[in-house]
């Protein structure tokens, strides 16, 4: 009998752990992965970046979680010597038009209390000489990191606590009791006090088998990029973000530096017919069939027709997303990238067709289910694990 079983092995279910451990120093904690490591989906195939919090809808989880995090993730890094770099980052505007909306978004950045500057185009190419812009600001705290390595250390870490960590064990059914819940798996029964589900890309659908109507699906959104190739990658020093579109849910293509020095090129953004779809040719019948006949979906499409055929456009076309990219960099040729792995978003949707715009927790009679955590989740993901715990009586 454990006190506490996590649902899932990405970060945010690691985390949760690793909080219950210092919460609960005496309790028996347990996690279930299904796959064979740790940050298998979206952990181990995002962005790397150390977000600053200052896209994020002031008094939010996601503002607060990010900003937070964005401390405790490069203190946890540095006290576990893990690779990481706060290098700072740039969002430009390219356009007249995008002027006003780089303005909102520095008035946003300091409520959300974010240590950044206005810039001009001079300064800016005095931190990225490549970069053709009309303005900018610089965001000091925005970091890389490897997540990988962090979802490592957290692993370690709840080990020397006393968890129990359970890889290649699939919970596939929850029969609840009086004392808790009862996890059927492809690797033995497990029986719980408390369940907290951090199923990521099916988080959704391990609520409903614990009883819970998280009133939102999952939809996979699958974020394709390109990287430099060696030679050209003196081109970004940093980060370069353009200012986002507001009506659109996606932060648009920019680039990235990564932690092993390589520079990532996008994301385009595309509905993945396949939760765990990371290449165009992943298919799987049930998740697409879910996605086809959720009216939340078609809604959402409608919304966004223009934005979102523009992304088909560039996942089939090299030449339109090097065209997108050199918005920021012209020097930037269509020898000059070639593509690398995709990462997919598990993004929760409404029945109205709303994005779930915030990290969404729902707390169920002996069980909490974080049912929407996509980016800023990594560099959120100690604060979301403490708020986790916070949450138990």
């Amino acid at each position: 009998m454990y006190d506490f079983a996590i649902i899932g092995g990405g970060i945010i279910g690691l985390s949760t752990a690793m909080a219950l451990g210092k919460r609960y120093p005496t309790a028996r904690i347990l996690v279930l992965e299904k796959e064979n490591r740790w940050a298998f989906h979206q952990t181990g195939n995002n962005s790397g970046v150390i977000h600053s919090g200052i896209y994020y809808k002031p008094g939010s989880f996601k503002a607060k979680f990010c900003r937070d995090g964005c401390q405790s993730m490069v203190e946890f890094c540095q006290e576990h010597g893990i690779n990481h770099e706060v290098c700072g980052k740039v969002i430009v505007a390219t356009e007249e038009k995008e002027l006003p909306l780089l303005e909102n978004l520095y008035q946003r950045g300091l409520e959300n209390g974010i240590k950044i500057a206005k810039i001009s185009a001079e300064e800016v190419k005095e931190i990225e000489p490549y970069v053709s812009c009309l303005a900018g600001i610089r965001v000091f705290s925005t970091g890389i990191a490897d997540y990988k390595q962090v979802c490592q250390k957290y692993a370690d870490l709840i080990d020397t606590q006393g968890g129990e960590l359970r890889l290649n064990t699939k919970v596939e059914k929850i029969v609840e009791t009086s004392q808790g819940q009862v996890l059927e798996t492809n690797n033995g029964t497990f029986e719980t006090g408390f369940l907290i589900n951090c199923a990521g890309l099916h988080s959704d659908r391990v609520a409903k088998l614990g009883g819970v109507a998280p009133k939102a699906k999952i939809v996979p959104f699958r974020g394709e990029y390109y990287e430099l190739v060696p030679e050209k990658r003196y081109l970004v020093k940093t980060l370069i973000y353009p200012v986002p579109n507001p009506n659109f849910p996606f932060l648009g293509v920019h680039f990235t530096r990564m932690i092993d020095g390589s520079i990532h090129a996008g994301p385009n953004a595309v509905l993945s017919l396949k939760r765990e779809g990371y290449k165009k040719t992943d298919f799987d019948l049930r998740d697409f069939a879910e996605v086809m006949t959720y009216p939340g979906f078609w809604k959402l499409a409608a919304k966004h027709a223009d934005e979102g055929f523009k992304e088909i456009i560039r996942s089939f076309s090299k030449a339109a997303f090097v065209h997108s990219l050199q918005k920021l960099i012209p020097e930037v040729q269509y020898e000059d990238v070639v593509p690398t792995h995709a990462g997919v978003r598990a993004q929760a949707l409404m029945d109205d067709g709303k994005l779930v715009d915030d990290f969404l927790i729902i707390k169920g009679e002996k069980s909490i289910h974080v049912c929407n955590a996509p980016s800023p989740a990594a560099t959120s993901s100690l604060e979301i694990g403490k708020a986790v715990v916070n949450q138990i009586k």
